[in-house]
């Protein structure tokens, strides 16, 4: 009789493989584009969508060393490597939130014109992308913990660009410009 039981997250590699690109051109597109539009939140999304990327691939990784085989120096195998991914992780987000909050905390003292249409019409793009991306995991999402970690963050994602973009939204119609770092610094808290 042969030995046979699931790997769910190994068969995810395509999904990883594509949110980890779709995610990585919508980080670019973001970062020129929250230059552009002088917007700290979606420079902030972007940063934020940027770490999504670094978690998708160390999510990714952890799955494909955590499966190798145990050797005489790894009795056990790699299994922990999940661990350590999820530690470097969270150290890169800290990081990235101090230089968001910084930028918004500048913003709040300084205020810009920000293009609303352009916050809006960028923020929809990637609410496009990280709700294809959820969707990319979500059937997976009830059986492997690896796989539901990666969809509830991007669903968490999707909706925090949400609110980017109807946070460009007010600004169009308000002229109110203390809303893009206000929403920065929501962005940091999530």
């Amino acid at each position: 009789m042969a030995h046979h039981h699931s790997h769910g997250s190994q068969n995810y590699g395509k999904a990883f493989g594509i949110g980890i690109a779709l995610n990585t051109i919508y980080v670019a597109v973001e970062l020129y584009y929250g230059f552009v539009a002088n917007s700290s939140a979606l420079l902030a999304d972007a940063g934020h969508n940027a770490s999504d990327v670094f978690s998708l691939i160390l999510a990714w990784a952890a799955i494909k060393i955590a499966t190798k085989r145990p050797s005489k120096r790894y009795t056990y195998g790699l299994r922990k490597t999940t661990i350590l991914a999820s530690m470097i992780n969270g150290v890169i987000i800290i990081a990235a939130a101090g230089l968001i909050a910084w930028d918004a905390i500048q913003k709040f003292q300084d205020p810009a014109e920000i293009s609303g249409n352009l916050v809006m019409i960028v923020a929809a793009i990637g609410l496009v992308v990280n709700t294809g991306t959820a969707f990319l995991f979500w059937k997976g999402s009830k059986g492997d913990l690896n796989i539901r970690g990666a969809f509830l963050h991007m669903a968490a994602d999707a909706g925090v660009t949400l609110g980017v973009l109807l946070g460009g939204l007010a600004i169009k119609y308000t002229g109110l410009t203390w809303i893009d770092p206000a929403l920065s610094l929501v962005i940091v808290l999530v």
